[in-house]
């Protein structure tokens, strides 16, 4: 093995550099007051941060459904990729979340309320949740994001009963050192701020210092004649605050315990009897500010599976939501500044929303949606994404095996279209951008519809994602073991059908619908792999070029109402109708819309031309492949389908031939092989029965 290697000096160099030059560094409060009004940002709240956290990694707006797409969740930035978020919906769910924090920063309203996070089971919201705090510990490294708390220092020295171990205290709620001015003084300089703040809001700080601050401000400032100057030289040092989950600083993750066992502590933080011995019961010194809420301030809580908790036991977050403060047993009420997120799966928040005891709760919730992916093709992208990540074996995945995957998810999540014009498997093309200029599919309509149908959602059921890539893994590793170098669409599709009703979480009653949805997904598959085959034994480019000049001419003199010269007898013709309606039939072109159709082309041959560019059918999808159906066509007479079938005829020329041209489009060998067979075993099956 050879190249560089790394070495302890590089390695340490490098972590040097990714750390805050001023991290281990304190400061007098006079630096931190300059800082202030030289950065006004670095006061801001944790709505604020937060919200300036989201654009700082970079934004892009997609016009065509008027959503703003992140990029830590677009692209993940800090994980090259590895945690990409794929699906309008979902891109629409994060810009909702966000917005209802930008509306927070601005006190608009949503900064005292819960952002619950709404789903099914797998649908990305713990993923979207992880990935916030994440990049809010990133954010608070780099100088746009830093914030600073203090820490009080020779106590000591004055309080005569301090604990020689609580000389050096650091804030217990991680407070913005500003709260040590006195509102009134503080006020003044929060004026001054916002005249230099460039910024859609403006800072706001009427917190109350914590009760052990407090407590340390009152002794020290009756130490020293009420000279706040002398306290905040003599007692304060200010130090870098960096959120860290780990340390749960400024982060926590809230998780609901056994009913039985829970206890409002958790969340507001309890006695610390170790220090009841020195200071007393009632002592704000011998508290403990261990509880979530404490430990995320100044940052992001993040409630798990929030619902299950006990109604008794979420009374806590509504002082924690609507007054911004929380309220512990045996200690004075403490205000908290914080983001809180929760999250929640459909089964616990039905049963909460029709609980008329949960008034209160309910009407301090902002819900956020997260419904599964409704593109097929975004679906597949998950799919590709969960293989990438992993050690996955020396295997190829043929073409359309994850994006029949996909369409059998979607299908499974959207509702069943009204109209009789579209059907699912139409809908659920249409959802994935699959719609021809001759489609008369409303898009708008058919989700308008679906919002009014659906309980609560369109997408909110079905099956998850995790189900689906569960059986990926399967099929992947059952093809290894049977010495398959490849995965295949029809393994996959055995594995739905094996494992559908073992799955805990698809209900009985859903099993039969679910058994048809993967018949009309087998159909589809069946009809690209023909079209695949098709492009392998029938594609002749040369050909194609001619067919389609010739449509093309025909089309043209069909509009201008002209004749044409005929290529062998030179003498001037009608159109062709015949060859026209041969080519505009193998795309379903019906005879009162060809017109349209031919219209369609001549303006994209016209557009074209004027673009400077020469005629090349290959560059239009649709005619390319009514071109290449009508080829197949001619074709396929003389192609012996007996032979696609037979396996000891695989040596034969022309088949290898077959092979190499489908190996050109992304299978392997083996699958090129297994397509063959399959796809010829189904045209000769339809030859017998037309």
């Amino acid at each position: 093995m050879t190249g560089d290697i790394e070495t302890l000096e590089t390695l340490s160099t490098d972590y040097k550099a990714s750390m805050p030059e001023d991290l281990r560094e304190t400061h007098a409060f006079s630096w931190y007051l300059k800082a202030c009004y030289t950065d006004p940002k670095i006061t801001r709240n944790a709505h604020q941060r937060v919200a300036d956290m989201f654009d700082y990694y970079g934004t892009s707006y997609d016009e065509t459904e008027g959503v703003v797409e992140y990029k830590l969740a677009a692209e993940d930035p800090l994980g090259d990729g590895e945690n990409t978020f794929y699906g309008t919906v979902i891109h629409q769910s994060i810009h909702e979340f966000v917005n209802k924090v930008k509306s927070g920063a601005r006190r608009l309203g949503p900064e005292r309320r819960i952002k619950l996070l709404l789903g099914p089971v797998g649908s990305g919201k713990s993923h979207f949740d992880k990935q916030v705090r994440k990049y809010f510990e990133d954010y608070t490294l780099r100088e746009e994001g830093r914030m600073y708390t203090f820490r009080w220092t020779n106590l000591g020295d004055v309080i005569r009963d301090q604990d020689p171990t609580d000389d050096t205290v650091r804030s217990p709620m991680n407070q913005d050192p500003l709260v040590l001015l006195p509102l009134k003084q503080r006020q003044r300089v929060i004026d001054d701020l916002n005249e230099r703040l460039d910024a859609p809001y403006t800072i706001r700080n009427e917190q109350s210092l914590d009760p052990e601050s407090e407590f340390y401000m009152d002794k020290l400032l009756a130490h020293y004649d009420d000279d706040l100057q002398a306290v905040l030289e003599n007692h304060i040092e200010i130090v870098r605050l960096v959120a860290d989950e780990n340390k749960r600083q400024c982060l926590e993750t809230f998780e609901p315990k056994d009913k039985k066992n829970q206890d409002e502590t958790e969340l507001t933080g309890d006695v610390n009897y170790s220090k009841i011995a020195v200071y007393g019961e009632s002592d704000p010194r011998a508290f403990d500010y261990s509880g979530a809420f404490c430990n995320a301030n100044r940052g992001v809580f993040s409630g798990e599976e929030l619902l299950k908790l006990q109604r008794e036991f979420l009374y806590d977050f509504l002082h924690a939501t609507q007054e911004m403060t929380i309220k512990p047993k045996n200690n004075p009420r403490i205000d908290i500044d914080q983001v809180i997120v929760g999250r929640t799966n459909m089964p616990e928040y039905k049963d909460k929303k029709g609980d008329e005891k949960m008034e209160a709760f309910n009407d301090r919730t902002k819900r956020i949606d997260f419904p599964y992916v409704l593109s097929y093709e975004q679906e597949a992208k998950i799919y590709d994404k969960m293989l990438n990540n992993a050690d996955v074996p020396d295997i190829n995945v043929e073409p359309h095996t994850l994006e029949m995957a996909g369409l059998f998810g979607v299908l499974t999540r959207i509702e069943e279209p009204d109209t009789e014009t579209v059907d699912l498997l139409s809908k659920a093309k249409a959802y994935n951008g699959e719609i021809d200029e001759g489609d008369d599919i409303d898009i708008k309509k058919l989700r308008q519809e679906a919002a009014q149908k659906a309980e609560i959602g369109e997408g909110m059921i079905g099956v998850s994602p995790r189900f689906i890539g569960d059986e990926i893994a399967e099929a992947i590793m059952d093809s290894k073991h049977r010495s398959r170098g490849f995965l295949s669409p029809l393994t996959v599709f055995n594995f739905f059908e094996e494992n559908i009703e073992h799955h805990g979480s698809i209900p009985e009653e859903n099993f039969e619908r679910y058994y048809r949805y993967l018949e009309t997904v087998r159909e589809e598959y069946r009809e690209r792999a023909i079209e695949d085959v098709r492009h392998a034994l029938a594609y002749d480019v040369d050909e194609i070029q001619r067919q389609g000049e010739k449509y093309m001419d025909h089309v043209m003199a069909y509009i201008d109402d002209d004749t044409i010269e005929d290529s062998l007898t030179g003498r001037e013709q009608e159109p062709d109708e015949t060859f026209l309606r041969a080519v505009e039939e193998k795309l379903n072109v019906p005879e009162d819309r060809k017109n349209d159709f031919r219209q369609e082309v001549s303006n994209w041959v016209s557009r074209r031309a004027r673009e400077g560019d020469t005629f090349n059918p290959q560059d239009n999808e649709r005619l390319r492949r009514a071109l290449e159906r009508k080829l197949w066509e001619d074709k396929k007479h003389n192609i012996n389908f007996s032979a696609l079938v037979s396996a000891n005829e695989y040596d034969d020329d022309e088949r290898s031939a077959w092979i190499d041209a489908l190996i050109e489009q992304g299978y392997s060998e083996g699958g090129a092989k297994e397509v063959l067979e399959f796809a010829g075993a189904e045209v000769a099956k339809a030859e017998i029965e037309d």
